[in-house]
């Protein structure tokens, strides 16, 4: 019987993979708020936060460059990715697919498809630090990139399974799920800052202020790592959910919004979870390191069950599982753009498994800072080329959605702008030492002007005939 219902379920599920979304599943700002919530106010939080610690921020540059940072990234959000979102209705893979043509999108689904695994893996793993923990588990460190033991693996292994039960079912229970814990893990990240000032010895608004300057963001890094200033913070704000916004990942879950002001609802991740949550799990790294000095152990479970007990430890879990779900539905969404004959949750489910052993490998946490800023950047040219496509197509005379009006499998100036752009990027870096978190903006405009140039040769508006 249950086999029966899940096939049910699952054959209903209609995700408008190669169709706009019908006006009759368009969703309220409501939706859109729960999601953003949950998906930020998540397992890579218990991350980041520790790491700004170990970087050296200092408060003030902290404080300041987040709430700059994070100002960017929501009207990045609500003026770039939102109106073509709602305008469109499609997934970025058939909207790109109809720029770009099929052959380019593939390679572009792939590299994408596995930036979402390597990134719900790293939240997978970072639940199982937590569910490991009346088991005994021994811990990664920061230096660890293999499992240190079986129980690890089946720990993981397990959490794999569970959330990407919930990411097959489409959209509409992963919006569900964050909606309904969304809340409860606000609650427990300002609580848990709460109660890490205290252990830390604050009773009063100056010893905050003193406390946070002075033991929790000192200005001083931790041995073997590099110094952050604010800009650090504000690019890193700004550009972590890069892949996202003016990368146009989130096309594909904007186009159910039914205005394009629903993009302004991310100011819940971005201030309740970005802000709030990278402060309370500073503070959270800073109590764990006062009471295990020297120690090397990066557990994100562990230091939190550390400060609040079980109700922590869960926090953790379900922190990691509300990133997990949408990333992997994402990614499923990418593959079914290489596979479209094959269903999305069949895509899901192999997603999935293929990102449950990559989440037994403890690097994906450490690493996560270099890691996120890599993922966007290698994402974000296809993004400014749909921006360039939607917007500048008629203004500076070449033909929109050329692909798909055309008749083609393959855009060269597409192709161009992506490739040219990450060669750009990384020259930026390797002969200047433009650090990683600080190449995405002069990229963006790099490939847009690279899409526009080569747009206007290949396909000049007044050559094509225009529907």
């Amino acid at each position: 019987m249950s086999k029966s219902i899940f096939k049910k379920l699952v054959e209903e599920t209609n995700e408008f993979e190669r169709t706009p979304v019908p006006e009759s599943s368009l969703k309220g700002s409501r939706s859109f708020l729960g999601m953003y919530a949950g998906e930020h106010t998540a397992g890579t939080e218990f991350v980041i936060g520790p790491l700004f610690v170990a970087h050296g921020v200092s408060a003030i540059d902290l404080v300041f460059g987040l709430l700059i940072g994070n100002l960017l990234a929501v009207l990045s959000w609500a003026l770039i990715t939102a109106p073509i979102a709602t305008a469109k209705r499609m997934t970025l893979y058939y909207q790109l697919e109809r720029i770009a043509g099929k052959n380019v999108v593939r390679w572009y689904n792939l590299v994408n498809a596995l930036m979402f695994c390597f990134l719900a893996g790293s939240m997978i793993a970072v639940s199982a630090t937590a569910v490991g923990i009346p088991f005994n588990l021994e811990m990664p460190t920061l230096n660890d990139w293999l499992p240190r033991s079986s129980g690890w693996v089946l720990t993981v292994l397990l959490m794999g399974v569970v959330i990407t039960l919930v990411a097959i079912q489409g959209y509409s229970q992963v919006s569900k799920f964050a909606n309904v814990m969304s809340p409860w893990m606000i609650f427990i990240f300002i609580s848990s800052a709460i109660v890490g000032l205290a252990q830390l010895g604050v009773t009063s608004w100056e010893g905050f202020i003193t406390i946070s300057q002075e033991v929790i963001w000192n200005g001083v890094p931790l041995s073997g790592m590099s110094k952050f200033s604010i800009w650090h913070i504000i690019f890193f704000a700004w550009f972590c959910n890069m892949a996202m916004h003016i990368g146009m990942s989130d096309l594909t879950i904007l186009r159910y919004a039914k205005s394009w002001k629903a993009g302004f609802t991310s100011f819940s991740g971005m201030y309740l979870g970005h802000f709030v949550a990278w402060l309370a799990s500073g503070i959270l790294y800073s109590v764990f390191l006062q009471a295990n000095s020297g120690s090397q152990e990066f557990a994100p479970g562990q230091i939190a069950f550390q400060t609040l007990g079980t109700a922590g430890a869960i926090c953790v879990v379900i922190a990691g599982w509300t990133t997990a779900n949408p990333t992997i539905y994402r990614a499923g969404l990418a593959l079914q753009g290489i596979f479209p004959k094959v269903p999305t949750w069949k895509i899901t489910a192999i997603v999935g498994g293929v990102t449950s052993l990559a989440a037994c490998f403890p690097a994906l946490v450490m690493k996560l800072l270099d890691f996120v800023a890599l993922y966007g950047l290698l994402l974000m040219p296809m993004g400014a080329v749909i921006f360039a496509d939607y917007y500048f197509s008629k203004k500076m005379g070449f033909m929109d959605e050329a692909a798909l009006k055309t008749d083609s499998n393959f855009s060269f100036p597409a192709l161009l702008s992506w490739i040219l752009t990450l060669g750009f990027c990384l020259g930026l870096n390797l002969f200047y030492g433009v650090d990683i978190f600080f190449l995405g903006l002069p990229g963006w405009f790099v490939a847009v002007a690279i899409f526009v140039v080569l747009s206007r040769v290949k396909y000049p508006l007044l050559k094509a005939s225009v529907s």
